[in-house]
């Protein structure tokens, strides 16, 4: 009965070495097998700190993104790796420039379609920054991960989206 599957999950990517091949992989059975797939992306804090954060997700966009997804439901990500159950979260400036640039290299890589997609944010979002994030230009909604086991934590998130214009 499941519909969605979230795939290239930072923890995974830098814990397991996942690569972008083998998301792409991973991809391409979610879609033969029906499920439409929830692709992350995402930094290190070493590669934010270089400044090479943009170039990693552009380049996990056009590596982890295959053909078949062309005309197909899906959703993309954004998780920077250092921020997964940290309770750190980048700037909503740093958020803005990497969802953008996802937007960018979504459209470069599959055309039009994905113009409108939305762009999910995921990363400690909690009650006290959830409206925040989800306001900043180019984000599509939360990707929560352990707040949403906590059922006040994600009541207040909910609360927080409902808050968007």
């Amino acid at each position: 009965g499941a519909r969605l599957v979230i795939l290239g999950h930072s923890e995974r990517r830098a814990g397991f070495g996942e690569t972008d091949a083998n998301v792409a992989d991973k991809v391409r059975a979610a879609v033969r097998a029906g499920l439409e797939p929830i692709v992350c992306v995402g930094e290190t804090l070493e590669q934010r700190d270089a400044g090479q954060a943009v170039d990693v997700v552009r380049a996990q966009v056009r590596e982890s993104l295959p053909d078949e997804l062309a005309g197909k439901a899906f959703a993309l990500a954004y998780e920077p790796v250092w921020a997964i159950g940290t309770g750190r979260t980048p700037t909503l400036e740093q958020i803005e420039e990497v969802h953008r640039a996802l937007r960018a290299a979504l459209t470069q890589r599959l055309g039009g379609e994905p113009a409108s997609m939305p762009i999910l944010y995921g990363g400690s979002v909690k009650p006290s920054n959830a409206s925040e994030i989800l306001a900043v230009p180019e984000v599509g909604g939360a990707l929560v991960g352990g707040a949403s086991l906590k059922a006040d934590d994600f009541l207040g998130i909910i609360a927080g989206a409902g808050t968007r214009d």
